[in-house]
């Protein structure tokens, strides 16, 4: 495994050749250059995806004992299945945790795991939510690796506790709510089939069915044009930003409401995350 890190990282390096051809096309709006620099950039990769550097420092921070209390997350963190259980785990998620009173998503339950487990500050997690360059995120490479352990299981959230159900409906009416400058909506893009804004394809996810299925279950997807893993929280912080809205509060009811309302919508679709996006 560790041969097969080091091997990626030197076409890591070679490919931000491509990585830059592919930003410049995204620039100019030329569909096919970028359609095509991102096809050579898969085709450098092969069945291999950059995203197992994070998924493999995700699994060296799952095992390590850390902060006041020492411990690691896999002795003392539950994702729903019990403490340290990793297989499946995202294909139930968001799901009411009964220690937080709370529906919660892998985010969200990370950090609880990660403060009141380990005894970790909260405030440096949170700021560092989302890797860039040199300065890497733990949630990142934690959901990476976690996500990773879903591979093939498919998305059942049975939604039994009044809460669960409550979170559905929340992140619905969300979804579908109009408001910010451009009176936008997550519908305004993915309420149809076949429709596309320049060079980003929309899929349709304001019901169950194949597109809430493949969309969902490829993500967090490794993004070639910042060179990071990013997370299902940070997909639908982008959505908030490009609907003009104010930021969407990393671990909010909003956010949680919202990724059960497309994890629900996915169900029965099998877990291929990480994915490789634009």
């Amino acid at each position: 495994m560790r041969r097969r890190i080091q091997q990626m990282r030197k076409r890591l390096l070679l490919g931000g050749v491509i990585a830059t051809a592919l930003g410049a096309s995204m620039l100019g709006a030329q569909s096919t250059s970028t359609e095509d620099a991102l096809a050579d950039y898969r085709a450098m990769f092969g069945d291999d995806n950059p995203a197992a550097l994070w998924i493999a420092r995700g699994e060296d921070l799952w095992k390590e004992a850390r902060g006041s209390r020492k411990v690691s997350l896999a002795d003392t963190c539950d994702l729903g299945l019990g403490d340290g259980v990793i297989k499946g785990a995202y294909a139930h998620l968001p799901r009411y945790f009964a220690d937080t009173a709370k529906v919660q998503d892998l985010e969200s339950r990370l950090l609880t795991c990660m403060v009141k487990g380990q005894g970790m500050d909260e405030a440096p997690i949170v700021k560092n939510r989302f890797g860039d360059g040199d300065r890497k995120s733990d949630l990142e490479a934690l959901s990476a690796y976690i996500i990773d352990a879903s591979r093939g299981v498919a998305m059942d959230l049975p939604m039994t506790h009044a809460q669960e159900r409550l979170a559905y409906e929340s992140g619905k009416a969300i979804f579908f709510y109009r408001t910010g400058t451009h009176d936008f909506s997550c519908a305004t893009c993915h309420s149809q089939s076949g429709k596309r804004i320049r060079l980003q394809e929309l899929p349709n996810l304001s019901v169950a069915g194949a597109d809430a299925r493949d969309t969902y279950t490829v993500w967090p997807a490794y993004r070639v044009s910042q060179g990071e893993v990013r997370t299902m929280e940070w997909r639908i912080g982008d959505c908030f930003r490009q609907q003009r809205v104010p930021e969407l509060v990393f671990g909010s009811q909003a956010a949680i409401d919202l990724t059960m309302f497309l994890a629900k919508n996915a169900e029965g679709g099998k877990m291929a995350a990480p994915g490789l996006k634009r």
